[in-house]
C-alpha cells in the first residue's frame, strides 16, 4: 500500500536561494510517516499508552536529487519496504508532478518503555501490508 500526502514548500523550508533546505526534506517524510500510520488507523499516542510501544527511526538512507523550490507543491510518498516482528522499513519519495527529487529507505525500530526493542504490538503488521 503506497501513502500520497501533499505538501507545499513555504519560505522557510528554503535557504537564501529559494531552494529547500537538505534537512527539511527529512521533515516532509516524517510528517508523511505520520499521515501513513494514521490512514492506516493506528493511533500512535494510544499504541504509546496501551502498549507502551513507540517508533524511533534508527537508520536513514537519503538520495537528494533534484531541489524542490519556493511554493513548489510536492508529493510524499510512504509503501513498506521490509516488516519484521521489531522493525519497519520504509520506502519513501518527495516528487514534483512525476520528477522524483528525494528518495529514503527508513527504518523504524519498535521500541518498549524502557527504550529497548520489542515486537510490534498486535495485529500492526498485518495492518502495514505484511
Amino acid at each position: 500500500m503506497m501513502h500520497r500526502w501533499p505538501v507545499r514548500v513555504y519560505y522557510e523550508d528554503t535557504d537564501l536561494a529559494g531552494i529547500v533546505y537538505y534537512a527539511n526534506y527529512l521533515r516532509f517524510i516524517e510528517r508523511a510517516r505520520t499521515e501513513w500510520t494514521r490512514a492506516l488507523g493506528i493511533d500512535q499516542t494510544r499504541m504509546k499508552e496501551d502498549e507502551g510501544a513507540v517508533f524511533a527511526v534508527r537508520r536513514v538512507e537519503a538520495d537528494y536529487l533534484s531541489p524542490a523550490r519556493f511554493d513548489d507543491t510536492l508529493i510524499v510518498t510512504t509503501a513498506p519496504h521490509r516488516i519484521t516482528p521489531a522493525r519497519i522499513e520504509l520506502d519513501q519519495q518527495v516528487l514534483r508532478g512525476e520528477q522524483l527529487l528525494f528518495k529514503a529507505r527508513v527504518m523504524l525500530a519498535c521500541l518498549g518503555p524502557d527504550m529497548r526493542p520489542r515486537r510490534l504490538p498486535g495485529d500492526l503488521a498485518a495492518l502495514m501490508g505484511s
